[in-house]
This record gives C-alpha cells, structure tokens and sequence, in this order.
C-alpha cells in the first residue's frame, strides 16, 4: 500500500478559513488564516505564513509571465495552534454536545465556542 492510500490516524481539529498562530518553526509568532489542510500529510496552508520562492518559467499559451514567485508552503500540523476568539489566544481544542444534538469545538482555556 502507498502513502497516500493509507488513512490518517490523528484527528483533525484545525479545518480551512480557521484562524491560527504558528508555535513552532521560522515563522513562529505569526497567525494568519488557513487556506487548505492536508488531512494525509498532516499539513495545513497558512496565509502569508511559510513563503517560499518558486522560480516559474513562461508560458505564452497559458499566458504565465516567468520569474520568481512567492507563494505559501505547507507547514507541520503539529507546529500551529488554534487562536480563540474569545481569549485571543492560542488555545488547545475540546469537544461538546449542544442541547440540540450537535457536537461543537471549544476551547480549553476560556470555554468558548470556535464555530462560526
């Protein structure tokens, strides 16, 4: 069996257009929004966080300019923490049960909600 055909074994609790803060790696101390998570490798896209350089040649048919291009890497999920809105801080992730039923994320440190 492939990498890639194997499921993951951890579970996820950051998901996409949640608000994180890098802990750990070159970029700690910066946040930013997640743009995808990779649920296989265990990595996630963070906005303006993990920039490298990616050296692009041109390509007239698909009208593609060369040079050199920054864009956002994929960082360890391990290396970002979940940012509260309540306590606007970096925050381990709980689960609860609503009254209707519904399983929710909340934080550890002040017990807020993180659903939008």
């Amino acid at each position: 069996m492939s990498k890639q055909q194997i499921a993951p074994r951890h579970h996820i609790v950051i998901r996409k257009n949640d608000e994180v803060r890098i802990v750990a790696g070159r970029d700690k101390g910066k946040s930013g929004r997640v743009l995808s998570v990779d649920p296989v490798k265990l990595r996630v896209t963070v906005e303006h966080v993990g920039i490298i350089k990616r050296h692009t040649r041109p390509n007239p048919s698909k009208n593609v300019k060369g040079g050199i291009l920054d864009k956002e890497a994929g960082i360890a999920i391990s290396n970002v923490m979940l940012l509260c809105p309540g306590c606007n801080k970096h925050a381990r992730v709980g689960h609860k049960f609503l009254s209707d039923g519904t399983k929710v994320r909340v934080c550890k440190r002040c017990d807020t909600t993180l659903e939008k």
